[in-house]
C-alpha cells in the first residue's frame, strides 16, 4: 500500500509534571482523535484516583502505576495525521528515574517539543533532556513553554522562561534563533490545537500548526540498513516481533538480515518474513520509520532491546576499543581513567571503561594525556566496552555514532564515536 503521506516521528520531553503527557491529550483531543465519551471516562478514572486534572494524561499514560503516580514511566506512541504529515507522537517520561526510556524515545524521533512549566522554568531534567536530544542527532527541536494558566498569561513569565531554556539549548549545542518558542497551556487548550484569546501579545504557531511547520529531514536511505530493537513480542499467530525504528537505510521482505549482537554475541543470521507499521503490511520501510518485523530463524530468547537489525550484506563491527570525542556535561566530581560508567548508544546500554585520557581541549587550550576531565571539558578519549556493543563511526555511519553517558541517575557526558580500534571477531 503506498504512503499518502510522508511520516514523522515527534517526542514530547521535558521535566517531570511540566505537562507533556496532558498536553499531547488536549491535542489527540482538540483534534478530533479522542472522543469526548471516552475523556468523561477518564475524567471519572482520574477523580478516583485522587488525580482530578490528569484525564488528558491518561489517554498516553496506560500503565496502572503511571496513572497513580501520575508519571509517564514508559514510552507511548500516538498516530497524529496533520495536512501534511502522519505524525508519530512519542511521550517520553520526564522522571530522573525513567530517563533511559526518554532515551530510546529521543533516539527513534526526527524532531521534539521541549515542554517546561512557564512557573518553574529550566529544571534538572529539562537540561538534561536538551543535550540528550543533541546527542541522539534529533536536529528540530520546539520549545513549549507550558501551563500559562498558572501565571495569569502574562508576557514577562514567558519572556522569563524562553531566556532561561534558550540558554541551556545554547550550551547543548542549538541554534535558539531557528526554534519556535510556543506559549501554551496543554491543561486548558490554549494555543494546543486553537489559537489562544488570552495572550493577545503571543503571535507564534499552535503545536497543532508547529508540527507541519517542522522540515522532513533527509533520509539516509543510502547507508547501510540498520535498525536498532527498541522490544521484543511475542505475537499470536506471527510469532517473535521485534520493534524499532530503521536508522539508516531500507528494510524490504525478504532481505538478509543479521541481528548483532544478539544474545549469543556472535549474531543471529535471518531473512524479513513481514514489516508493519501502524497495523499495516509493508512491501518496504526506509530510515525514520518506527516498524515491527517478523525474521526467519530468529526467536524470542536470540535477541533483545539494544541489539541491531543490519543488512548480512555490510554489517557493522561490534566494538572492542574505540576512540571518542567526549563533551563533559555535569559530573560531581572529575572524570579519571579507570572510571565505568553506563554508556546509552542507540537503544542499547553497555558499562564502557574510560581506558585512557587523549587529549582535552580546555579554555582554548589543547593538553595531552590530562590526569582527569572536569565539567565543560571536550576531550579526546579512549574507551573499553564491557559487554558487546554495535557501533560505527561519526564518519561511517553518524547515525550509529552517538552515545549518552549516564552515572547515578544522570546524565554526566555525551559524545561521538570517531575511530573504532579494535573489534570483536564473530
Amino acid at each position: 500500500m503506498a504512503k499518502e503521506k510522508p511520516v514523522i516521528n515527534v517526542a514530547f520531553v521535558g521535566h517531570v509534571d511540566h505537562g507533556k503527557s496532558t498536553t499531547i491529550g488536549r491535542l489527540m483531543f482538540d483534534g478530533g482523535l479522542l472522543p469526548q465519551q471516552e475523556l468523561d471516562k477518564l475524567k471519572a478514572l482520574a477523580a478516583e484516583k485522587g488525580k482530578a486534572g490528569f484525564e488528558f494524561a491518561y489517554a498516553m499514560d496506560k500503565f496502572k502505576e503511571e496513572r497513580e503516580r501520575g508519571v509517564t514511566i514508559d514510552l507511548s506512541y500516538q498516530k497524529f495525521p496533520t495536512d501534511k504529515y502522519d505524525v508519530t507522537i512519542i511521550d517520553a517520561p520526564g522522571h530522573k528515574d525513567f530517563i533511559k526510556n526518554m532515551i530510546t524515545g529521543a533516539s527513534q524521533a526526527d524532531c521534539a517539543f521541549l515542554c517546561v512549566a512557564a512557573k518553574e522554568g529550566v529544571q534538572p531534567q529539562t537540561k538534561e533532556h536538551a543535550w540528550l536530544l543533541k546527542t541522539m542527532g534529533v536536529g528540530q527541536v520546539s520549545v513549549v513553554i507550558n501551563k500559562m494558566d498558572t501565571v495569569d498569561y502574562k508576557e514577562d513569565d514567558y519572556k522569563k522562561a524562553v531566556e532561561g531554556v534558550s540558554e541551556i539549548l545554547k550550551q547543548a549545542g542549538f541554534k535558539t534563533d531557528e526554534m519556535a518558542f510556543i506559549a501554551a497551556s496543554g491543561l486548558l487548550g490554549d494555543n494546543v490545537v486553537n489559537k489562544s484569546d488570552k495572550m493577545a501579545w503571543y503571535k507564534g504557531p499552535t503545536i497543532r500548526e508547529q508540527l507541519d511547520l517542522f522540515k522532513l529531514p533527509e533520509k539516509p536511505t543510502s547507508l547501510p540498513m540498520r535498525m536498532p530493537l527498541q522490544d521484543v513480542y511475542d505475537i499470536t499467530g506471527i510469532g517473535t516481533v521485534p520493534v524499532g525504528k530503521i536508522e539508516t537505510g531500507v528494510m524490504k521482505l525478504g532481505q538478509k538480515v543479521i541481528v548483532l549482537p544478539g544474545r549469543s554475541g556472535t549474531g543471529i543470521a535471518g531473512e524479513v518474513r513481514t514489516i508493519e507499521a501502524h497495523h499495516e503490511q509493508m512491501q518496504e520501510a526506509e530510515s525514520g520509520d518506527n516498524v515491527g518485523i517478523n525474521i526467519r530463524g530468529v526467536g524470542k530468547k536470540d535477541v533483545a532491546r539494544g541489539d541491531v537489525v543490519c543488512d548480512a550484506a555490510s554489517p557493522p563491527k561490534i566494538a572492542d576499543e574505540f576512540i571518542a570525542q567526549v563533551a563533559v556535561i555535569s559530573h560531581p566530581t572529575v572524570i579519571a581513567k579507570g572510571y565505568t560508567p553506563v554508556f546509552h548508544v542507540h537503544t542499547a546500554q553497555i558499562p564502557c571503561q574510560f581506558v585512557e585520557l587523549i587529549e582535552v581541549n580546555r579554555g582554548g587550550e589543547t593538553i595531552a594525556s590530562p590526569d582527569f576531565l572536569k565539567n565543560g571539558d571536550v576531550a579526546k578519549v579512549k574507551i573499553k566496552p564491557k559487554g558487546n556493543l554495535v557501533l560505527e563511526t561519526q564518519a561511517d555511519n553518524p547515525h550509529m555514532s552517538r552515545f549518552a553517558i549516564r552515572d547515578a541517575g544522570a546524565t554526566v557526558a555525551a559524545g561521538v564515536c570517531i575511530e573504532i580500534t579494535a573489534e570483536k571477531k564473530l
